[in-house]
């Protein structure tokens, strides 16, 4: 990441740990165990995502298109997008017809 620029009060220091757990990062996302918001930040999205597939999916499971959508709803509203952000983040699989889906190796 850029170092701060001159006049930065914010010290920021969330992006740093961004392939670690990050659970405290992530703890902060969500309100009575909703999602308050999917991330902008592509770090702190993928650390979102990476707790969710952790949480939510058990390795080595098939899923159907609507048994994820309904994991992913228990945690936001808009759960197509966090389904293809798990998709295009290569953290699930699917099936070239979209009916299975498998929380990637």
């Amino acid at each position: 990441m850029s170092a701060n620029s001159p006049g930065d009060t914010s010290a920021h220091t969330t992006d740093a740990p961004a392939r670690t757990t990050g659970s405290h990062a992530v703890a902060a996302l969500f309100s009575h165990g909703r999602l308050t918001a999917i991330p902008r930040k592509a770090a702190r999205r993928e650390q979102l995502l990476v707790h969710l597939t952790e949480t939510l999916f058990e390795a080595g499971r098939q899923y159907t298109e609507h048994e994820v959508n309904e994991a992913l709803l228990t945690v936001h509203d808009d759960f197509p997008a966090l389904r293809r952000y798990l998709i295009t983040a290569g953290l699930l699989t699917r099936t070239r017809d979209g009916a299975r889906y498998e929380r990637a190796a």
